[in-house]
């Protein structure tokens, strides 16, 4: 089949040459190519291409350089307003326009001043395709006045108080830089009690006597002059005081508890606070509604600043600072809007259409406050322009239908509010043009095998051009399982192979013509190192040489370098390259390092690297000597294939006994210098029959004779645990696990390791190693499947012929996405994805399986969107579908999905959007009930954290709870989605209901949450009971009201009742010591008034006796613990019988007869003035 491509209007991919760019351009809103030699007969509106910034800042001593490039077809004619009319800049001796070019240079060093040529400035290209305009552009000169003249007055304060030294620098433009130096102009010291603020003021949390000084002084730097303002100083003078009176914080700056703060989408956010008191505050801040954006915030000026970088709308909110020191705390909350100059959510593209088609300009803005949108025809305002039937504009689009010629002309889009403003060009090219294939005839591609190969056919056309791509003389049709193709044209062999050499055709197609064009490509082996350089070990003055062996494809040029430690070769005539080997001679320690072999082609490049080890030469150790002495005369006899017998003649034994002799061992081939213990003998024998390996050296261990037996064979067996996996996708590494010395059997181990592709021809390569575990294949195919072994030698022979093992040459990253990704949603939370395998040679290694990235983007209920972080799934094997569980219903997702092998990841799918559709809400994040009358209770709750979906309606159930705890009737009442209060009237007073809430979607019923409350009784105020959320429902927790439980009545009975009766036994007992006469007692108390207790307050008031008749008076109340002092009145009721509790007749006498006075006990005067009751004791318990 051909294979084509049907460019998309909107995304285009890049290619590897810079031809590549003019692709089909034309829909895409990039730039029309002109190239002359190729579309020297195509027209273009004109495009601004440069100009200066809307705020334009001058340096009045240098000339004025207005900037405004622009590019067309033909090439465009410029002219420019000031202040909204036209400039003649004829006129004007002092102003020129650059050659091809509209950027002006006014001259205003010669003669002139600058503030003669502020002003509102904006530049016009035009040619006979339309008019493009530039931003309106200020221009100002910078300013940097000196500071008004101002006397000082020396500023005396004592130890510890505050200070704020005023800057005030003069208004400069830009606003200049402020910073604290004195005289030396050295700048002065600020820390957590001194600093500058943002306004320039130096702040003084409290002063210290080694404050003073005479040279306070600010300085304004004005950077665009590059000059330095000077205020004029001033002296401060501390009082050293004997004690500073400690106090708590109060702020310096901002004043008040609140402030308000607007700073615009994308500036820096700075917020201040800064305090004063004794000792220093530190300074705090929290944001009241949410949390600091770590990762933007940052603390200035000792934590007295908070700056946020990029701020948006969601920074909006109440900042708190906390300023706190030993003596208290005190908070300032500054309350921020972020507004928002208009910003681009789409520009309008530039449009190429052919007669006849439809196309549209869209301009889309968002700002806080929203922007006005309007539109500009070759920079007149559309609605005086001159009609265009084939236009139709809809607010911040306009539609294009059966375009003409006529129709071509520049559009611009002004987006504005109060804030600012955003203008850009766009175009509508109306061309018929047949296609052109932009990429040179008959270009060649080389492409290393088993790599990616690139054929490019750049295209221009009007209408826009289809591609088809062919391969041989023939028209071979090209699969798309092995062919990728991308919207500019390319053709892309994800894995070239050798029969991917030949000629590929590609062909352009619109409805004006038809062009093709033809490239070839040629395959190439990929260089190969087949002998690496070895690692070694030499000592000082040897010779020691590394070889480097290159396969590579014969047609392609090849070069050999070597390089020690990454660098260059010493320039030492020591050092030789002959052919393939690097020979150094007379080594010395400086040679030491990593030396490396680098093969280069036109196409690709390996290297190989190794290592070298300088020496000095090993000393031979001196005999050592002990006591007893050594024995002597060691000798070997009836040597066997693999035993010996070791005999000697004992040393003096130095007047000791020997007890016994240790034989020990060395393997000088091995492990030399190191001794093994080998067998023991007792001291009466001096003979031993040892067993050998091959290769084995017995000597006693006092070294002063050494017998040697050496048993010599060939290996007997091969390195175990053989390995060959890549690390790099252009090798393979053999490792296995070496010999030990004794199984080496011999001198001279080494290993022989051979390897060769499994599905190639080509015969075993080998190489021989010694003294190392691996073996590094550079210039491998990427993961070819190898047949691997690894054989041991020595200077006897070789071991048996090894097994054969297979590897892999390394892997690399996958290079095709999955196809025909599609989801299907299973339910609110479920969803199922499919997908194609892709090819398995595009795998490039063991296919691990496949990965799907998916993410929320936003949630339907939801406007605003927030970042969420990526969710990954990963399916073994070969599975081309899996299940994504756990998903929040009614929401939007996006996913791709990857392969994956052993390297990692290949490149993602193209992403694929689907939506969950509704679930049942969570429930409601709170449910509190407020205000509680006699017979009404209203509810406030907070909606569901989760809605999931669109709410429709809430659901509340309530039934009234008895003092026995039985439920009443429960009644059911439906509440519109859009509220979070509702009033419950007409309830039973003094009773608990208890409330089940919920919400609902158009799935179903959400999870309740439950309450529980109580009408008041007279006073009671609002009784709640909080809410403790469980797993998935919220549980109420009950307080009982204990004024109501009938145990508690009874038990407040039974304490009346007791307190009856002892009051009833102590009356009688007070009564048994006989009767006492009222006036008797008066007669003899110095002071005839005594003080009853008044029955309304329970105080006590003043008597006479009868026989005076006097008024009753009323009393001072007694003391609060119930005591009535001595010195007032030596007698009182107090003293008697039931005293408080005792009763007069109308006349005013008390009733009963008093008991005999007794000293007052103490625990008398805490008796009470009335009786428990049990309402009182509920209301005191409650």
């Amino acid at each position: 089949m051909q294979l084509k491509i049907m460019p998309r209007k909107k995304r285009l991919s890049a290619g590897r040459v810079p031809l590549i760019l003019f692709l089909c351009q034309m829909i895409s809103a990039l730039e029309v190519p002109l190239d002359p030699k190729l579309l020297e007969d195509l027209v273009q509106p004109p495009t601004i291409t440069q100009q200066s910034p809307k705020d334009y800042i001058i340096d009045p001593r240098e000339n004025i350089v207005i900037q405004c490039e622009a590019k067309g077809k033909p090439p465009p004619s410029f002219s420019w307003t000031r202040n909204g009319t036209h400039f003649d800049i004829d006129k004007d001796p002092l102003v020129t326009m650059k050659p091809g070019s509209g950027t002006l240079v006014i001259n205003i060093m010669s003669e002139g001043k600058a503030e003669t040529y502020e002003g509102v400035y904006q530049c016009t290209a035009r040619n006979e395709r339309g008019a493009a305009i530039s931003n309106n552009i200020v221009v100002r000169p910078s300013r940097s006045p000196l500071w008004t003249k101002e006397k000082l007055e020396p500023i005396t304060l004592r130890n510890g108080q505050s200070l704020v030294l005023p800057c005030r620098p003069p208004i400069g433009l830009p606003p200049p830089i402020i910073f604290w130096m004195d005289n030396s102009f050295q700048r002065l010291p600020q820390s957590e009690r001194v600093s500058q603020g943002l306004n320039g003021d130096l702040y003084f949390s409290n002063v210290l006597p080694e404050d003073t000084r005479e040279d306070y002084i600010c300085y304004a730097r004005f950077n665009h002059t590059q000059t330095i303002q000077q205020k004029q100083p001033i002296s401060v003078k501390v009082i050293s005081a004997k004690s500073s009176r400690e106090r708590p914080p109060t702020f310096l700056t901002p004043e008040g508890n609140a402030s308000n703060k607007e700073e615009l989408r994308g500036n820096v956010l700075s917020l201040e606070c800064i305090a004063e008191g004794l000792p220093t505050p530190i300074i705090h801040w929290i944001k009241e509604d949410g949390t600091l954006p770590v990762n933007r915030m940052s603390y200035k000026n000792f934590k007295k600043t908070l700056q946020i970088t990029h701020v948006s709308e969601a920074d909006s909110g109440n900042y708190q600072c906390i300023a706190k020191n030993a003596l208290g705390a005190i908070h300032h909350t500054i309350s921020v809007t972020v507004k928002a100059a208009p910003y681009w959510i789409m520009a309008p593209q530039n449009l190429v259409l052919s007669p006849g088609e439809d196309g549209t300009l869209i301009c889309r803005a968002n700002g806080n406050p929203k922007p006005r949108i309007s539109w500009l025809t070759n920079g007149v305002p559309v609605e005086i322009s001159p009609e265009d039937p084939s236009r139709k504009i809809d607010g911040d689009t306009i539609i294009f239908s059966n375009v003409q010629e006529r129709s071509s002309a520049v559009y611009q889009c002004n987006a504005s509010n109060e804030y600012g403003y955003l203008l850009a060009n766009a175009f509508i090219n109306v061309l018929a043009e047949p296609p052109r294939i932009l990429t040179p005839t008959n270009t060649l591609y080389q492409v290393i095998a088993n790599r990616p190969a690139l054929l490019d056919c750049a295209f221009f056309g009007s209408p826009l051009p289809t591609i088809e791509w062919f391969k041989g003389t023939k028209g071979s049709a090209l699969r798309e399982d092995i062919y990728i193709l991308h919207e500019n044209g390319t053709l892309e062999i994800p894995v070239a192979q050798k029969d991917s050499t030949g000629t590929y055709t590609c062909v352009a197609r619109n409805k004006l013509g038809m062009a093709k064009n033809e490239v070839h490509l040629e395959i190439k082996d990929p260089t190969r190192i087949i002998k690496q350089p070895e690692y070694a070990v030499v000592q000082r003055g040897s010779t020691v040489s590394f070889e480097c062996k290159v396969k590579h494809d014969h047609t392609l040029t090849l070069t050999v370098t070597w390089l020690k430690d990454n660098g260059e070769l010493p320039d030492d005539d020591r050092f030789t390259i002959e052919k393939d080997h690097l020979v150094i001679a007379d080594v010395t320690d400086d040679d030491s390092g990593t030396y490396t072999c680098v093969a280069n082609t036109t196409l690709d490049n390996v290297s190989a690297s190794a290592v070298l080890s300088v020496v000095a030469p090993t000393p031979t150790p001196a005999p050592v000597y002990d006591v007893p002495n050594p024995p002597f005369d060691l000798e070997l006899t009836n040597q066997l294939d693999k035993s010996v017998q070791l005999s000697w003649t004992p040393g003096d034994d130095n007047n000791s006994p020997i007890t016994k002799f240790i034989i020990e061992y060395e393997d000088t081939m091995h492990g030399a210098g190191v001794w093994h213990h080998h067998t023991e003998v007792p001291g009466t024998q001096t003979t031993a029959q040892l067993k050998l390996s091959p290769f084995f050296h017995s000597l006693q261990k006092t070294k002063a004779y050494t017998c040697v037996a050496a048993l010599l064979l060939e290996p007997d067996k091969n390195p175990t645990a053989v390995e060959g996996l890549g690390t790099e996708p252009d090798n393979l590494v053999i490792t296995w696990k070496p010999l030990n010395g004794f199984e080496s059997n011999g001198p001279g181990l080494q290993y022989k390791v051979s390897w060769r592709q499994k599905d190639g021809d080509d015969e075993w390569t080998s190489v021989v190693v010694a003294n190392v575990s691996k073996y590094i294949v550079s210039g491998t195919p990427t993961f070819v499947p190898y047949l691997i072994k690894v054989q041991a030698l020595n200077d006897v022979g070789f071991a048996p012929e090894p097994a054969v093992v297979m590897g892999h040459s390394g892997e690399d990253l996958p290079m095709v996405a999955p196809g025909n990704v599609h989801v299907s949603v299973v339910n609110s939370t479920l969803a199922e994805v499919h997908w194609d395998p892709v090819p398995l040679k595009s795998i490039r290694g063991h296919l691990q399986g496949y990965r799907i990235y998916y993410w929320k983007t936003q949630s339907s209920s939801k406007r605003n969107r927030r970042h969420i972080e990526k969710k990954i799934l990963t399916f073994q094997g070969s599975k081309t579908h899996g299940m994504l569980p756990g998903l929040e219903p009614f929401s939007h997702y996006t996913l791709n999905v990857r392969v994956v092998n052993g390297k990692g990841e290949g490149p993602a799918s193209a992403d694929s959007v689907f939506n969950t559709p509704e679930g049942v809400p969570s429930a409601p994040k709170s449910l509190k009930i407020v205000n509680p009358t006699l017979d009404s209770l209203t509810l406030e709750w907070d909606p569901p954290s989760h809605p999931n979906g669109i709410l429709t309606e809430y659901t509340l159930k309530y039934q009234p709870i008895n003092s026995t705890h039985e439920l009443g009737p429960l009644v059911d009442l439906k509440i519109p989605a859009n509220k979070t209060r509702w009033t419950l009237k007409n309830l039973n007073f003094s009773t608990r209901y208890k409330f089940y809430f919920y919400a609902q979607t158009s799935a179903g019923s959400g999870s309740q949450i439950t309450e529980e409350a109580v009408t008041t009784v007279d006073e009671v105020s609002s009784l709640m009971w909080p809410t403790t959320i469980g797993t998935g429902r919220a549980m109420a927790s009950r307080q009982v009201d204990i004024a109501t439980q009938g145990w508690f009545i009874g038990l407040m009975c039974a304490v009346a009742l007791l307190i009856l009766i002892l009051l009833i036994v102590c009356f009688i007992r007070r009564n048994k010591g006989g009767k006492y006469p009222v006036k008797e007692k008066e007669d003899a108390r110095a002071d005839p008034e005594i003080q009853p207790m008044k029955e309304d307050d329970g105080t006590f008031g003043e008597y006479s006796d009868a026989e005076d008749h006097k008024p009753l008076k009323k009393g001072s109340r007694t003391p609060s613990d119930r005591t009535v002092k001595k010195e007032d009145s030596d007698d009182s009721l107090v003293d008697y019988g039931e005293g408080v509790n005792g009763q007069f007749n109308e006349d005013g006498s008390f009733i009963g007869q008093y008991s005999g006075k007794k000293e007052k006990e103490p625990a008398e005067g805490n008796e009470s003035s009335e009786a428990p009751s049990p309402v009182n004791a509920m209301n005191s318990f409650v």
